[in-house]
């Protein structure tokens, strides 16, 4: 009889019922639970449902007037249990709209009129919709309500206006155009909150279903398209001599020029037809975005990954201005992120065909493609693209509600853009550039805003303190469980959680419990210290005191985060002695801890060191016998 099963099922029984108790849960979640579609065991419960959609999309971009038109045929699937009097269509271009809510000042080069819709159909009945009020999500009333368990046809037709100042999206160049959120979609529907009403901020993050997408892009001549998903149809698009190095970069190891400057120049890419229809595909996957430029450089190669018994490649491109030195890189940059991600950490294969970079300005992330900024510091512009890839995990991959828990993917993708740093730079570097732009600027600043439990709804954040909670105090609390757990049993956990959740929506309790589960441990404790306090990162050493083996050191946990660190014993003669402390060592004492290490000798001073867990006053944290 194989045991490991039975254990676990036991060890699930064991702590449900104490982390249920333990642990604050909102109501809308404990809702959940009781529903049967959540548990508190980290598995989905056996009501678990969450709707989806098949899209196929005509979409043609207007070089000249800057516009977007199109039409879309939406098969959507209302798997749940409950009747759908209404749809949420959701836009979220209409950002730029000037009576849009937004978190800050925008100059008038952002703005432009928003969504037009030309034609709406459900179930072939045709509705009467004016959208010129409309924001970023938006209810149709629906004439017949859509059952359980049933689809419905939606056909919609639409424009909108690209925005001269690009950001995440728009014009890049009046001859490049970065469009992501480019097509009306309808909003997701989920068993905790039901339809996803929150409007978007220009700040905000996203929250989508799982579609399957089936994308036409028109565009003139001598324009390139590059798109989340496979092109299908590259031989009726290229020119033979591209074509036969773009099909060439899907097998090589090298980078390919599939189009340089000159080639762009001459015409010498794209078919000569006065509009070029270049076709995508994409399956099980939370967005589809496009980018197009009749003068941007492509790059292309491809990376192979281990794939059960057999071999998979991925193809990695990328597209940019042929001054762009850092760019030149980025193939080589993104082979690597994507071969160094499934091999260590979260040790699971990139699931998808492609990644494509645009240089762009936003230093944001898509399903399958990053817009990046060029950047003169080639250190800190290859961390961007490795912390843009790491989110091919974390959202899209899990399907997270960044809106309402931005933590639960930019901390992820901010820890791993640190894991694979220490391997390009070594780790004196990488703990170097993570400490200054992920850290200091919180542990620094003493303000309200810097010190917001963690599991804070992002929606309800703004400025410095969404920053701290979604990147560097969220990724911490990653690197104080890798610590606290160990290396491999961290890592067993994780993938427990991805195994668990991947192509579903996970709330921040499904990830407690499934870590709970995966590591075989109750770690209520640390998930109440890290997530659900007001702490921050303070150790003091209150004494310490030489006896006749050993040095004992009373430590006061000022700040109230459980935080690792190494105790340094210097001697008045001989070498310094290290010793590291897990988190485990705040478990029942929380504030103040007395411990002994082995010494020798007369010592002259203890230090403890917290690395890249910061400290906010440094001062006190030596201390002289």
């Amino acid at each position: 009889m194989n045991k490991v099963p039975f254990l676990i099922a036991a060890f699930v029984l064991q702590y449900t019922a104490v982390v249920a108790q333990g642990l604050y849960m909102p109501r809308n979640i404990q809702h959940a639970v009781e529903k049967g579609t959540r548990t508190t065991n980290g598995l989905p419960g056996t009501h678990y449902w969450q709707n989806r959609g098949v899209y196929v999309i005509n979409a043609t971009v207007n070089t000249a007037e800057k516009s977007v038109a199109g039409s879309e045929k939406i098969t959507y699937f209302n798997n749940s249990p409950d009747s759908l009097k209404s749809v949420v269509i959701r836009f979220v271009n209409n950002i730029h709209k000037p009576e849009a809510p937004r978190a800050g000042q925008v100059p008038g080069d952002f703005l432009t009129p928003g969504l037009k819709i030309l034609g709406f159909v459900v179930n072939g009945e045709r509705y009467t919709v004016n959208s010129d009020d409309w924001g970023t999500a938006n209810t149709v009333d629906l004439n017949t309500p859509l059952p359980p368990r049933s689809k419905a046809e939606f056909e919609i037709e639409w424009s909108y206006s690209l925005s001269k100042l690009s950001g995440r999206e728009g014009q890049i160049d009046p001859n490049t155009f970065f469009c992501a959120y480019f097509y009306p979609r309808i909003s997701v529907y989920d068993d905790y909150n039901g339809w996803d009403l929150l409007p978007h901020t220009d700040g905000g993050e996203f929250y989508n279903d799982f579609n399957d997408y089936t994308v036409s892009i028109k565009v003139p001549t001598n324009y390139v398209v590059w798109a989340t998903g496979t092109l299908e149809n590259a031989k009726e698009v290229l020119q033979p001599a591209a074509f036969r190095r773009f099909r060439e970069s899907m097998s090589s190891n090298k980078v390919i020029h599939v189009a340089t400057a000159k080639d762009m120049e001459q015409g010498a890419v794209t078919s000569f037809s006065e509009w070029n229809e270049w076709k995508f595909t994409a399956r099980n996957i939370t967005d589809f975005t496009f980018a197009t430029s009749n003068h941007f450089v492509w790059d292309a190669g491809s990376v192979t990954l281990a794939d059960g018994e057999g071999l998979k490649r991925v193809s990695v491109q990328a597209a940019y201005k042929d001054t762009a030195a850092d760019f030149k890189n980025y193939v080589e940059w993104t082979k690597y992120a994507i071969r160094w991600y499934s091999d260590n950490l979260p040790g699971v294969n990139y699931p998808y065909s492609t990644m494509t970079a645009i240089q762009g300005y936003a230093d944001m992330e898509y399903p399958m493609m990053v817009n990046d900024a060029s950047l003169r510091d080639l250190m800190d512009s290859r961390l961007t693209v490795d912390h843009e890839v790491a989110h091919t995990y974390f959202p899209f991959y899990m399907g997270i509600n960044e809106t309402r828990y931005a933590f639960m993917d930019e901390g992820w993708a901010t820890t791993f853009e640190y894991l694979i740093g220490i391997s390009e730079n070594g780790k004196h570097a990488a703990d170097s550039a993570y400490k200054s732009f992920r850290i200091k600027n919180w542990i620094s600043n003493p303000a309200t805003e810097m010190d917001q439990p963690l599991i804070t709804m992002s929606s309800q954040l703004s400025g410095a303190g969404y920053g701290r909670n979604s990147y560097g105090k969220a990724s911490l609390s990653y690197l104080a469980l890798k610590d606290l757990l160990g290396d491999v049993p961290f890592k067993k956990a994780l993938l427990h959680y991805m195994n668990t959740w991947s192509g579903k929506h996970p709330t921040p309790w499904d990830y407690f419990y499934s870590m709970n589960a995966g590591a075989g441990t109750d770690l209520t404790w640390f998930w109440k210290n890290w997530f659900f306090s007001n702490h921050y990162i303070d150790l003091k050493i209150k004494g310490a005191r030489q006896g006749v083996n050993n040095t004992t050191i009373t430590l006061e946990n000022t700040g109230g985060f459980a935080v690792p660190f190494d105790v340094i014993i210097k001697p008045a003669d001989g070498k310094e002695k290290r010793f590291h402390y897990t988190p485990e060592i705040w478990k029942n004492k929380e504030k103040t801890v007395t411990f002994s290490v082995p010494s020798s000798g007369k010592i002259e001073q203890v230090t403890i060191d917290g690395g890249i867990f910061m400290d906010a006053t440094p001062a006190d944290n030596t201390y002289r016998l």
